[in-house]
């Protein structure tokens, strides 16, 4: 029969696992259209996720099990990712004549040599990526290797929420995913950047084209901005998250806690850049930036880190080029877009397979 309506793909649920929140997004695909279907955003208690590491599965599989019920989709299988600083990848080259499960064998004798762990304690993936250059007989394989804990405690915290962990991503890729969300035809060489300022880590991402070439993290985040409230106003820390994703913070705190705060951001933003340019990646000065994560909902922020750099910056929102359910809020959506992104792309991740 011939059809003639666009078959609507169901997707997995992309799992973002932060510091200070987990992140739900379930997308669906309509021909080459995508739709959010749900989403859903829950605190973690402190200390759960530290440094990347889910310390408390409990309390991760607890919140996870809470944003899918806030969610409104019926989800069973998840996408969630690895932090990049936890993963070691490398192209290494191997013969033409090594396939199937003797290439698998010849891997593991190749990482065996730069993976400073035992073997035993490593999750290990590859994929050939093609010919290798200037070398005839030889194919390059592109090989991903990290602790087992760090992919076992994820899949245990999404597991205990009722979930099956189908991929464990790694975050990086996960950002190169939606950049053609926020630009729709990236030229070859154009160099863009993307901030990802979360609640502890500030993270830029380079990209040439639609590919990351340069990816640095510092310590740095919403958190100092969450602290410093806390000590000068005296309030929970709850509380203080609780104002400031509504914007119900008195109008004396943010002209002389927020204001200075936004200087900060703009400067470590600069100084991100500082680093890449002298890197010596070569790539070329960056011509844009993007901000994600959950403090870039600060009011003007972008304003105030394009000032800064001298490069046009906005908030990043995925979102602008999909369809919405009517059961999302597309202004609640907007606001919370930037703190969406990297669940946005591991939901991605689930089209590819």
């Amino acid at each position: 029969m011939l059809s003639i309506f666009k078959k609507k793909v169901a997707g997995w649920v992309g799992v973002d696992i932060g510091s200070s929140s987990v992140k739900l997004v379930a997308l669906t695909k309509h021909g080459q259209s995508y739709q959010i279907e749900g989403y859903a955003i829950v605190s973690l208690p402190p200390a759960s996720v530290v440094d990347g590491n889910v310390e408390v599965v409990a309390d991760v599989s607890d919140a996870i099990e809470r944003a899918v019920k806030l969610c409104g989709v019926k989800l069973s299988h998840a996408v969630t990712s690895v932090p990049a600083s936890a993963v070691i990848t490398k192209k290494i080259e191997v013969s033409k004549a090594f396939s199937g499960l003797e290439l698998e064998d010849q891997v593991r004798v190749e990482a065996d040599q730069f993976i400073p762990y035992p073997l035993n304690e490593v999750a290990l993936d590859f994929e050939a990526t093609g010919d290798a250059d200037n070398s005839p007989g030889l194919q390059e394989v592109l090989l991903v290797a990290c602790r087992k804990k760090d992919v076992d405690s994820r899949e245990d915290a999404i597991s205990g929420a009722g979930l099956s962990c189908e991929i464990v991503d790694i975050d990086t890729y996960a950002v190169e995913r939606v950049l053609p969300f926020l630009e729709s035809t990236p030229a070859d060489g154009q160099i863009t950047g993307v901030i990802d300022i979360g609640a502890a880590t500030l993270t830029l991402n380079v990209f040439r084209g639609d590919r990351i070439i340069y990816n640095r993290e510092q310590a740095f985040g919403g958190n100092d901005l969450v602290n410093l409230i806390h000590q000068v106003k005296g309030l929970g820390l709850t509380e203080v998250e609780r104002l400031l994703a509504t914007d119900e913070l008195d109008q004396e705190s943010k002209e002389s806690l927020i204001e200075p705060f936004k200087s900060t951001v703009a400067q470590q933003v600069s100084r991100a850049l500082q680093f890449f340019y002298s890197s010596g990646a070569r790539a070329g000065q960056i011509g844009k930036l993007y901000l994600a994560g959950g403090t870039s909902r600060i009011e003007s922020l972008a304003e105030a880190v394009e000032q800064e750099t001298g490069l046009p910056t906005r908030v990043a929102n995925p979102f602008e080029q999909m369809g919405i359910v009517s059961k999302v809020n597309p202004l609640r959506l907007e606001k919370d877009a930037p703190r969406l992104f990297k669940a946005c792309g591991l939901a991605l991740r689930s089209f590819d397979v």
